[in-house]
């Protein structure tokens, strides 16, 4: 490791990250074999990470990734909308459907950026700020296919209004990131024609918020 660097921080932020990257949590002497230190060094990181709210433990002992990473996350999510304003813009006009990019929060998704099309004769009306189950909606359930590796895309109809058809790509490669972009319509969802838009549309979007 460079000297310039700090030992301790770079051993906390891959605690953080190995949390993160872990969806039902680790116990101490897994995320000491993750992270590739001793289990007391891993014990003092996570007892201070769990004073800043950065950890926390679930009734069993497994350590989670702490609340506390919302309020720093917060603070991107302006960056997060500027990056996304012209893929999503492109893909609405694109598509003709509301494009949106949904990130994870927890157990549920978030709805952090909506673009409508300016030249339809209507189209799906989505609030900026729609919270849902992660497991219910396109949005939610590109990003669990996202964390499993299972598919480059979600379909799904009237899971969150009635009538409406939604179709959407996780957004992959971005270190802490869990989240989809994707398109949502009343009207006929083209699915061979709107994948390879949606997907492409993700992919770029990674490669703008790539380091």
């Amino acid at each position: 490791m460079p000297a310039e660097t700090s030992q301790t921080l770079d051993r906390g932020l891959r605690v953080l990250r190995a949390l993160a990257e872990s969806a039902s949590g680790l116990t101490v002497t897994e995320l000491a074999a993750e992270v590739g230190v001793n289990r007391t060094v891993v014990y003092r990181l996570v007892t201070t990470l769990e004073a800043h709210a950065l950890v926390r433990r679930d009734a069993s002992g497994r350590l989670h990734v702490g609340l506390g990473v919302l309020q720093l996350g917060a603070g991107l999510q302006p960056a997060l909308r500027e990056a996304a304003a012209p893929v999503l813009r492109a893909l609405a006009e694109a598509t003709g459907c509301t494009a949106h990019l949904t990130v994870a929060d927890g157990e549920e998704s978030i709805a952090l950026a909506v673009v409508e099309p300016t030249w339809t004769d209507f189209h799906v009306s989505y609030r900026v700020g729609a919270r849902h189950p992660i497991s219910r909606g396109a949005a939610g359930r590109a990003i669990l296919v996202g964390r499993r590796g299972e598919a480059e895309y979600a379909v799904t109809t009237g899971e969150l209004q009635p009538g409406a058809k939604g179709l959407a790509a996780p957004v992959l490669g971005i270190p802490g990131l869990e989240a989809s972009v994707g398109v949502v319509t009343l009207g006929p969802l083209e699915v061979e024609r709107l994948a390879p838009e949606v997907v492409r549309a993700a992919r770029d979007l990674a490669a703008r918020l790539a380091p």
